[in-house]
């Protein structure tokens, strides 16, 4: 960690294509202005065939960046030109956070840490759980599964309408991983602890299936990563029926948490403060 009493500007950013709806600069720039910090975070539009070239410009310098986001689509992209992958971003094949150390880009993949500090935040003892069923099995599953293993989740049954897809997943991840039909979902849910939507069903209001929560143990927990709207349809049925749900906003907020640290120097915390803005800003531009 710096000394407060050091004098430095750094600047960070996010990138994607497109990346203009992304709610980050808010919640980083919440951050340098709780610290006091005299840097920057925005957006940084790259298509796919120029990120090659914008990562060969953050390694020499030339693009006045100190690290930064990846999202879709270059995150896998990310991590084959990032210099130093850790462990998580090297069995995910994808990065989503990027920092220089030394003249090279280092990477990880903060997605499933943030995955499981909003569980930690509002759902208590979750962990305690032997078994979760994951609802998809597209890229956004990979890091919850990841995540939800190392912290010691015995049995994870990703269910997804493709099984050969939810069979790749197996496959990467371990033993702990089943792969299962779309039609096994009932089955696979008897007594679990925790249910996953990684799937995009009802995201910015799109309708979504009906889904009977009860075979879920009595005290099991629904999660959903989509955020917009906070209450997503599944998550509105599982409270419905009496589970408890946590929405998908907290990911994203504790997600940018070790980028901003790698950054700036500080660690921040997510607070009420923090979601309230996300929040507002949700409501002015869904």
């Amino acid at each position: 960690m710096r000394d407060s009493r050091e004098t430095f500007v750094n600047h960070a950013f996010v990138t994607g294509y497109p990346v203009k709806h992304s709610r980050s600069p808010l919640i980083h720039g919440h951050w340098l202005k709780q610290f006091g910090i005299a840097g920057s975070y925005r957006a940084h539009e790259v298509t796919p065939e120029a990120f090659p070239d914008f990562m060969r410009r953050l390694k020499d310098g030339s693009s006045g960046f100190c690290g930064g986001n990846v999202t879709i689509p270059h995150k896998e992209a990310a991590f084959r030109l990032s210099d130093r992958p850790d462990e998580l971003s090297t069995e995910l094949g994808a990065a989503n956070t990027l920092w220089l150390e030394d003249g090279e880009i280092c990477a990880t993949n903060t997605d499933g840490r943030g995955f499981v500090a909003n569980l930690d935040e509002r759902a208590k003892d979750w962990d305690r759980i032997g078994t979760a069923v994951i609802l998809g099995a597209g890229g956004a599953s990979r890091a919850v599964i990841q995540a939800i293993r190392d912290r010691g989740v015995k049995a994870i049954h990703v269910v997804n309408r493709t099984p050969e897809r939810a069979q790749e997943l197996a496959d990467r991840f371990g033993a702990a991983v089943h792969a299962h039909p779309l039609a096994a979902l009932a089955e696979v849910m008897s007594g679990a602890g925790l249910f996953v939507n990684t799937t995009s069903l009802g995201m910015d209001g799109e309708p979504a299936p009906a889904i009977d929560f009860s075979p879920l143990a009595r005290n099991a927990v629904v999660t959903d990563i989509v955020y917009v709207p906070l209450k997503t349809p599944l998550l509105r049925q599982a409270e419905e029926q009496g589970f408890l749900i946590v929405d998908g906003l907290g990911m994203l907020l504790h997600q940018a948490v070790p980028g901003f640290e790698k950054w700036f120097g500080r660690r921040p915390a997510v607070d009420e403060t923090l979601r309230q803005i996300i929040i507002s800003d949700m409501d002015k531009h869904p």
